[in-house]
């Protein structure tokens, strides 16, 4: 669709500019995964097409060394190689959910590689990642090559700074630590841990703040300056990184600084309404719309506190969207249709006669995010009221539907992907509302989300 106009931004595209978000495969995947899967009252097929997917992300580039990410999106996207830090973490806790020798390989290889990400930064040495990464060649849409692979030949960590992924941000440095920290304990790996604290002191130096509404800031930009912003997403990340480190470390401090992340979360919630807004600008206000997806569900996975659980069922039901042909600017092919979420409040009243983004299509109101959509039928799951497992069934058959269906005819690394492997992002062209959008191109991170949502594997829990 718009691989050939330029990038397809992700939410996570956005700090570094200083804005803010096979067949071997297959039989690799194992028989412990289909039994998995059949417990989980999910489609063993399904999964074991979504691992190799997850498999193909990240044999990319095998001329490029055998310390590597996974590519985040396919070809089409036009991110090339990008390797959002994000999406690899995700990767790892997908691979873990698996319970098989090849998923904890290929998580201890991910885990790896953000290590040396966080070894070899080409500019600081204190524990931070970067946004993204580049993780094979490519030439850049000003005829500008990158030829490089994930490590450079000075042995450097190749930072995406081509599209200006070079902040970082708290929660995608939560996410990598939360990844360390699971390979930690399903290892035993003292580096893992390491690493993980690394991060989670990173985050208490550069991003914790004593203003009112309290928690921590948003990260630091490209430029290394810090972020105004504070985000209920992030703190409630920082939930469940701290409460991981409070628990392998021993050490009680990181229980404060949780403490300190939760009342943050808490301070968010709208009981009239049952939801949690996003965060705030200036650390005294509170940001009243747009109203995300991920700020009601992964608040659930984290707190585990009945007081909020019915975050999930505003979730559920104020961003319900069916994907149809006959929407506008809906890009589901004749005689198909998806259910499920979308991104956020504002998603849902998007200008359907304006381009999403410069050089970007215009926006289908009613396109399913499947990443949210894998996310609420984790959390559903995990709630377990009752229709929860119903529902949460429901929405994860859409999400198989998709990744039948859907994203045919990708490339990853120039290289044809096999069919019927790999979550599309959405279903149609949607807006977040953020200032960006999600299109129909096979993801790690939606991936990743389908594979931990179907294992029932709640990455958040202390």
């Amino acid at each position: 669709m718009i691989g050939s106009q330029g990038p397809a931004l992700s939410r996570r595209a956005l700090i570094g500019t200083g804005l803010g978000a096979g067949a071997a495969a297959l039989t690799a995947a194992g028989s412990g995964t289909a039994r998995a899967a059949e417990a989980a009252g999910a489609d063993p097929l399904a999964q074991r097409r979504a691992y190799s997917f997850l498999a193909a992300a990240m044999d990319a580039y095998p001329d490029h060394g055998t310390i590597r990410l996974a590519q985040s999106y396919t070809d089409q996207a036009g991110l090339f190689s990008t390797a959002f830090t994000y999406d690899n973490a995700l990767a790892v806790l997908a691979h873990l959910a698996s319970r098989t020798a090849n998923g904890r390989s290929r998580a201890t290889a991910l885990g790896d590689a953000l290590l040396h990400a966080q070894d070899h930064d080409p500019v600081y040495d204190d524990g931070r990642l970067r946004q993204a990464y580049n993780v094979g060649p490519y030439t850049f849409y000003d005829g500008s090559p990158q030829p490089d692979g994930f490590v450079r030949a000075d042995g450097t960590a190749n930072v995406g700074s081509q599209f200006g992924f070079t902040g970082t941000a708290v929660g995608d440095m939560a996410w990598a630590g939360i990844a360390l920290s699971a390979l930690a304990r399903r290892t035993g790996e003292r580096r893992f841990l390491t690493g993980a604290v690394r991060i989670g002191e990173w985050i208490e130096r550069v991003g914790r703040t004593d203003e009112p509404l309290g928690g921590y800031k948003f990260g630091v930009n490209g430029a290394d300056e810090k972020l105004p912003f504070t985000s209920t997403e992030h703190n409630t990340d920082l939930v469940g990184l701290f409460g991981q480190l409070a628990r392998l470390t021993g050490d009680r401090g990181w229980l404060e600084r949780r403490a300190r992340a939760e009342a943050f979360v808490e301070n968010m919630w709208e009981p009239a309404g049952g939801f949690f807004y996003t965060g705030t600008n200036d650390g005294v206000t509170i940001n009243k719309s747009p109203i995300p997806e991920d700020t009601q569900t992964w608040t659930h996975l984290a707190l585990n506190s009945p007081t909020y659980n019915r975050s999930l069922d505003w979730a559920a039901t104020e961003l319900a969207v069916l994907d149809t042909p006959d929407r506008p600017n809906s890009t589901v092919p004749a005689g198909q249709s998806y259910e499920g979420v979308t991104f956020s409040s504002a998603s849902l009243l998007a200008n359907e006669d304006a381009p999403i983004a410069e050089g970007q299509p215009r926006p289908d109101r009613n396109g399913v995010w499947f990443e949210g959509t894998a996310h609420l039928a984790l959390a559903l799951r995990h709630r377990h009221a009752s229709r929860d497992e119903a529902r949460a069934r429901r929405l994860l058959a859409s999400v198989e539907r998709a990744q039948d269906l859907l994203g045919g005819g990708q490339t990853i690394g120039g290289k044809a992907l096999a069919e019927r492997a790999g979550v599309v992002s959405a279903s149609s062209p949607l807006d977040t509302g953020f200032g960006f959008g999600y299109y129909p191109y096979r993801h790690t991170g939606a991936t990743a989300w389908y594979l931990l949502a179907a294992a029932r594997a709640n990455p958040l829990g202390a």
